[in-house]
């Protein structure tokens, strides 16, 4: 605590950010500031926080307006005491500096179109402290900012203030709890009064890329008059933003960039940032280009990798592909940030950089932008920060009015609750835009934390080029008939301060039309054929057919000697005792004394794989104990509770050279965690990288994810993936949302082996579907349907052999010795746990006329193992599919072609499930018993019902 507060009062004008801090301190926790000054800020909570005039509707700090109330009414009881008023002024000028650095923006020159007028906002009016044009010459102590002299007048200090923070950049920056980096915010901008200075180098570069961008957009107008690109129109200075960071990233040492963004000046990336040759795309628009994808998609949505020119060097920037479902692609670009970084070894992102660029109504009204930026500091998915982008035209698709489109004052508010600084910023400034897209930069650099970028612009032309917007907003839209546009007001001022001339500027145009009639790159130079670390380890798995068989059995000695590393812990580590009767019972397993429990097999197809050099990553809620309690990966220290030293994971000892063993408890997220692991799949070939839900069906709300990325994205895209789900499934009366991992969604979604959907019935086929997945040269993603009563059913155990001598069997023929394959008359086809019901239940019923298979391998489906196995049963008349769940779900409706096609001519297939239902299982446990027992009765019955003849 401070001694010495100054000349006369411990609010004197240099101790004024001090006391700010402790303000900040004590609306956080009362109880962490002193006594004294706990009871002063105590008694200013009578002040009311508004005006004279009983304005309360703009939004300022409360210490604001009750240390510039308290300040000033005491005093006022003090007059005529000259150095009383004198220290009230001080105070008052401290408290104004303080209201522009919350307050500023909102009153920034921050939209083009000058829709609104400024807000009155007294805080800022020097009235407001009681100052009158009689003190505007009196001298204050400044030495709390960083405008550079020690003493200003209140003129001046007004002025610097404005220059700073209500031009044309509105810095948001004062809700941030760190104190160094507010002031590492105010140093930048007041240091500069948010100005920029420029070389005339640099201002003719910025010309350059207003050019590309406003030429580009006049020439596909005019020569693709209607077609869809979702033009960049009105926000040309977006360009002038992205080329600026990414120039900046490279003179900072980032060696990659991974970059996401929707439609909008996607095209105008493309052909001005990454150099794409404006032929390829003219024959994109033509629909006459080539690709060596089996779908496709539209122009807009493509992807594109290029090494960029910098200061620092190349910089490899990746562009991903984007569906149109908006903001999905974020947690897809930090996944893929999080991979990159993997590979170089980068463990704070000083070499690899996430930019995501948004739209204003996007960014406010997605929620997985949020679910995003809840992980920006977590463990698992910290990228070292991300610069975020937005493009912010003032309207989304044609809702201009504030009231309908969000909220909250700004679209950016989402990103305070991350404590992202936000810089708000004039497009018609295109100085001023690349000075903000610098501050940003540094700052992300600095501390490793996201930071924002506000480009206000507008939208010249529809949602996209065959929409008419002044249908819906007339005002709007006659102000932007009447915008000069950015290029030319740029033009003007560089004319006038002998930068360039309208000659040169005109000359500028006609080479950018030139080059394009050319369908030369536009952008010079760049580096082609350029390949980063981690794309070029997808070359060995792209042309490497599925059904290529791979040796998955392990060496009994060496899965003795994995599961002796699992299941050791240090000596003065005390493990739950239940645990310790897992690890004990998993070592017995090891040794071939038990059966091996599905989470044992599990644990030794991770260990197999990291001790053979493949990384293995796996997320989701509650992945270290397991939902179900069978996985124990992360072991806790019952005598300690310290996040840093109160857990041990045996996966991370496997051996001295294994490979990285990575487990996280994510976030309570589905859609962006699917995501943020579809995205490091993509961009790490060699890793086995897994998401598991918590139960199946909580995949339902990473739906977009699995529909436009995991099951398309090679097919639209040539995008690949090895990403493995696991998804909990199975009917054991837990009621609709715990049962069902909608099976029959992915066998839908299945087409031109495009995924691969498994069921595994036992803990040998975890291991070797796990380890599979990894050493065939072959990557697509993996759907598992896991268990939940099969985790510690006996039945649905493997002995060690099973796993030192087999291998993934896609379907399991009959294996009782009961049955004799040549009386067989009814052969039961099914897959998961009603395979163990169904068993049981012939057991009791001694139907040994009844055959039992199992498919484990739903897609691709395992055609001549199957018309192997039914052949195999010479008197078979009748094949019944049998599943858990209601007709019209589960694997029927998309299996049934398949089974038909393997049957013998005559044969009669029906199917025995629950009955057809919206829900997918009933609520109560009488009901899922009566419909269990029905379904069984149903396989050993004569058939009836539905029935096809082969």
């Amino acid at each position: 605590m401070k001694q010495d507060y100054g000349k006369n009062t411990y609010l004197f004008a240099g101790n004024a950010p001090y006391v700010e801090e402790l303000y900040e301190a004590y609306l956080d926790n009362p109880g962490s500031v002193p006594e004294n000054w706990r009871n002063y800020f105590n008694s200013m909570q009578n002040v009311p926080a508004v005006d004279g005039s009983g304005r309360s509707d703009v939004r300022h700090s409360p210490i604001i307006t009750a240390f510039s109330e308290r300040a000033r009414q005491p005093y006022r009881a003090l007059q005529p005491s000259t150095s009383a008023e004198l220290e009230r002024k001080r105070i008052a000028a401290q408290q104004m500096t303080a209201a522009y650095r919350f307050q500023g923006s909102l009153w920034a020159n921050l939209d083009p179109l000058q829709r609104r007028e400024r807000p009155h906002i007294p805080e800022l009016d020097p009235a407001f402290y009681g100052f009158t044009d009689a003190d505007m010459d009196l001298a204050f102590n400044i030495s709390n900012t960083y405008f550079g002299p020690e003493t200003a007048s209140l003129r001046n200090l007004l002025q610097m203030l404005r220059n700073t923070y209500c031009r044309t950049i509105g810095a948001e920056f004062m809700y941030i709890s760190d104190p160094a980096q507010k002031r590492w915010m105010q140093e930048r901008l007041e240091s500069i009064q948010a100005t920029p200075d420029f070389s005339p180098r640099k201002k003719r570069r910025i010309l350059e890329r207003l050019t590309s961008a406003e030429g580009m957009e006049r020439y596909l107008h005019t020569r693709y008059v209607g077609q869809r690109r979702f033009s960049l129109e009105g926000s040309e200075s977006f360009i002038v933003a992205l080329d600026e960071a990414i120039q900046r990233a490279g003179e900072r040492g980032i060696q990659e960039i991974v970059l996401g963004m929707a439609h909008r000046g996607r095209l105008n990336v493309l052909v001005n940032i990454m150099g794409k040759m404006p032929n390829d795309l003219f024959a994109e628009f033509e629909g006459t280009k080539e690709v060596d994808v089996r779908s496709g998609d539209v122009k807009y949505h493509q992807g594109f990798v290029r090494d960029i020119s910098t200061p620092g060097g190349p910089v490899h920037l990746s562009l991903a592909f984007n569906p149109s479902h908006l903001e999905i692609v974020n947690p897809v670009v930090e996944g893929s940030a999080k991979a990159r970084m993997k590979h170089r070894n980068d463990e704070d992102g000083s070499q690899v950089l996430p930019i995501l660029v948004h739209g204003d109504a996007s960014f406010v009204g997605q929620g997985v932008v949020m679910e995003t930026l809840n992980l920006a500091q977590t463990r698992g998915y910290s990228t070292g920060g991300t610069l975020h982008i937005v493009i912010n035209n003032q309207i989304g698709f044609t809702t201009s009015d504030p009231r309908d489109s969000r909220s909250t004052l700004y679209c950016t508010d989402v990103v305070k609750m991350i404590e992202a600084p936000v810089l708000h910023v004039n497009g018609d400034d295109p100085e001023g835009v690349a000075l903000a897209m610098q501050i940003a930069l540094d700052f992300r650099m600095e501390f490793r934390k996201d930071v924002v970028v506000d480009v206000v612009c507008y939208r010249k032309l529809g949602h996209n080029e065959q929409d008419t917007p002044s249908m819906t907003q007339p005002l709007m839209y006659k102000k932007v008939e009447n915008h000069p546009g950015v290029r030319h007001i740029y033009v003007e001022k560089l004319v006038s301060q002998g930068v360039t001339t309208e000659a040169v500027a005109s000359g500028m145009m006609a080479e950018y039309k030139n080059r394009m009639d050319a369908g030369e790159p536009v952008i010079d130079p760049v580096f082609s054929n350029a390949i980063s670390k981690s794309g070029s380890e997808w070359h060995p798995y792209l042309q490497t057919p599925g059904k290529t068989r791979v040796d998955t059995a392990l060496p009994a000695e060496e899965l003795k000697r994995l599961a002796e590393r699992i299941t050791t812990v240090p000596k003065d580590f005390k493990v739950h005792p239940l645990v310790e009767r897992v690890l004990h019972d998993r070592l017995a397993m090891g040794r071939g004394e038990e059966m091996v429990d599905w989470g044992m097999g599990e644990h030794l197809a991770f260990a197999s794989l990291l001790a053979a050099g493949f990384p293995v990553r796996l997320s989701g809620q509650d992945s270290g104990r397991g939902t179900f309690v069978h996985r124990h990966a992360v072991l806790h220290d019952q005598n300690r509770e310290r996040w840093d030293a109160g857990t041990y994971i045996p996966l991370q000892h496997v051996s001295d050279d294994q490979a990285d063993f990575t487990v996280i408890d994510s976030v309570l997220s589905e859609e962006a965690v699917l995501g943020f692991e579809y995205g490091y799949s993509t961009a790490a070939p060699n890793t086995l990288t897994i998401w598991e839900a918590q139960f199946g069906d909580f995949a339902n709300g990473a739906q977009v994810v699995i529909d436009q990325f995991i099951t398309s994205g090679e097919a639209k895209w040539g995008r690949s993936s090895g990403l493995v789900m696991m998804l909990p499934h199975g009917y054991e009366g837990q009621g609709p949302e715990h049962s069902s991992a909608r099976l029959e969604r992915y066998l839908q979604l299945c087409a031109e082996d495009n995924i691969q959907v498994v069921q595994p019935s036992c803990a040998s086929q975890i291991f070797h579907v796990l380890r599979r997945q990894m050493l065939r040269m072959y990557r697509k993603p993996l759907i598992i349907m896991t268990p939940k009563s099969l985790l510690r059913n006996k039945d649905a155990s493997s002995h060690i052999d099973e796993l030192a001598k087999g291998e993934f069997r896609p379907l399991i023929g009959e294996v009782d010795s009961n049955v004799k394959r040549n009386t067989v008359e009814r052969v039961l086809v099914c897959s998961g746990k009603v395979y163990y019901d169904l068993v049981n239940e012939r057991q009791k019923r001694e139907k040994w006329d009844t055959a039992i298979i199992r498919m484990e391998e739903l897609y691709p489906f395992p055609h001549e193992l199957f018309a192997r196995a039914i052949k195999g049963f010479s008197s078979c008349t009748e094949v019944m599919w049998v599943q858990d769940e209601p007709q019209n779900q589960g694997a029927w409706l998309q299996i049934h072609p398949n089974l038909l096609a393997g049957m013998q001519m005559g044969q009669k297939l029906s199917v025995a499930s629950r009955p057809a239902s919206s829900s997918p299982a009933v609520g109560y446990l009488d009901m899922h018993l009566e419909q269990q027992e029905a379904l069984l009765d149903a396989a050993f019955s004569r058939m009836k019902g539905l029935v096809i003849i082969r």
